[in-house]
């Protein structure tokens, strides 16, 4: 079918966005088996970081008194706070308000009991199905660090692998963000590794990377890394990442994924709220790439500053996937910009989207709100070459959704470089 008109286009494309099947290349959720470790329900929707960061600008209560609180109390404080004393403008107080309104609850009885009263008659297996069904996500990466206690005794239970929707990434931060305590554990795990970055601690380092890809199934290796983050760098992150990350990355045939502009606990009495934004040196990027021809990068960056720096790097190196629209960027204003600029600059060789979920009904509104805007975009990027007299065909239309939401990453894990 030839697309003729923008009614059609408008139909077409409509159709094709929300009937997607997303993977989702990057969040924080995980299935059952990882007992705590899977957030879930009304009381850590309201009480997630962005919230109590909001929710402390507005209140006096001193940041202990919040921390001492239940999961409750903290959530009707939020919710008080918020939604009853304040308009819910904020991206994610509206998003709270999306996964509600999509499960199918009545959001202008603001009542919270009873939405806690809905989500206790959930058994979690069956809440994960509704969640991926009303989300439109067919599987999702996980975030999988093995220097997290919880997660390590998972793993060597044997767990991990029994909900095939959820897949493995190697978090590598306490490796290559605080080495001395990350040797440590790798050798009382029986890895003969010592305190400089030489011959033996090369070879126990990547048997240990190895280890973990392998018993993980890891898609991907990945880090957070701040905007003071260079490379070259002399320093014992720079040297694991040359002589550790990036062989083992090559060898295992997965992409090395950097997620680089946090500022760490900029306010530490907000704990986990309390991470702040810099811009970067894009000059890493590219000095990596540049280096490492055969090995792919994935690379998202936090601050706004550094999206058009990203685009351009990408448009020079194959080995380079941009991806996603992180944290701080999250809102629906820079998700349209990003995404804008980057088929502008890309066509469509990115992942304009991942959720950054760290509780699982957030699935629901993160793919909910980008679905739209993404949509919108590309209704104008058609729109416009229809205007040149080029008629997409409603197959290729569904064809480039497809990339865009999975196929781009799909390609890309499996791609091997020359």
């Amino acid at each position: 079918m030839t697309i003729r008109n923008e009614s059609d286009l408008r139909t077409v494309l409509d159709r094709a966005v929300s009937q997607v099947q997303v993977t989702d290349i990057h969040t924080h959720t995980y299935p059952a088996d990882f007992g705590k470790l899977l957030l879930w329900g009304i009381d850590e929707l309201l009480t997630y970081h962005y919230l109590a960061a909001e929710t402390l600008r507005w209140t006096d209560v001193p940041y202990d008194t919040y921390w001492s609180m239940t999961k409750q109390q903290q959530a009707d404080l939020i919710w008080q706070v918020l939604f009853i004393d304040n308009t819910p403008y904020s991206e994610a107080c509206r998003g709270v308000l999306t996964v509600l309104e999509k499960l199918g609850l009545d959001t202008g009885k603001r009542d919270l009991e009873s939405y806690r009263s809905y989500f206790a008659s959930m058994k979690v297996e069956d809440y994960i199905d509704k969640v991926f069904e009303t989300a439109g996500v067919k599987e999702i990466v996980m975030t999988n660090d093995p220097f997290d206690d919880l997660e390590f005794l998972v793993w060597e239970r044997g767990g991990g692998r029994t909900d095939t929707r959820f897949k493995a990434a190697l978090r590598v931060d306490p490796l290559l963000n605080s080495w001395s305590a990350a040797g440590r554990r790798l050798r009382a795990w029986g890895y003969e590794v010592e305190a400089d970055i030489t011959g033996k601690t090369i070879e126990e380092v990547r048997r240990f990377l190895r280890d973990q890809i392998d018993l993980m199934g890891a898609l991907y290796l990945a880090v957070s890394l701040p905007p003071s983050f260079r490379y070259p760098e002399d320093s014992e992150r720079g040297r694991l990442i040359e002589n550790c990350i990036l062989p083992v990355c090559l060898e295992k045939g997965i992409p090395f994924v950097m997620m680089i502009g946090v500022r760490k606990l900029v306010n530490p009495d907000l704990k986990l709220a309390g991470d702040a934004v810099g811009k970067s040196d894009i000059d890493t990027v590219l000095n990596l790439c540049a280096a490492y021809p055969r090995n792919k990068f994935m690379v998202t960056m936090l601050a706004r500053e550094n999206q058009h720096e990203l685009c351009v790097a990408a448009r020079k190196f194959r080995n380079l996937m941009v991806f996603g629209c992180w944290w701080y960027l999250n809102n629906p204003s820079l998700i349209e910009e990003m995404t804008r600029m980057r088929l502008e600059l890309l066509g469509s060789s990115f992942i304009p989207q991942h959720s950054d979920a760290r509780v699982l009904d957030q699935l629901i509104y993160k793919w909910t709100h980008s679905r739209k805007i993404i949509g919108e975009v590309l209704f104008n990027k058609y729109s416009d070459l229809m205007a040149t007299g080029w008629l997409p065909e409603a197959s290729e239309i569904e064809r480039d959704v497809d990339k865009l939401f999975f196929g781009n990453f799909q390609t890309f894990l499996q791609r091997e470089l020359p």
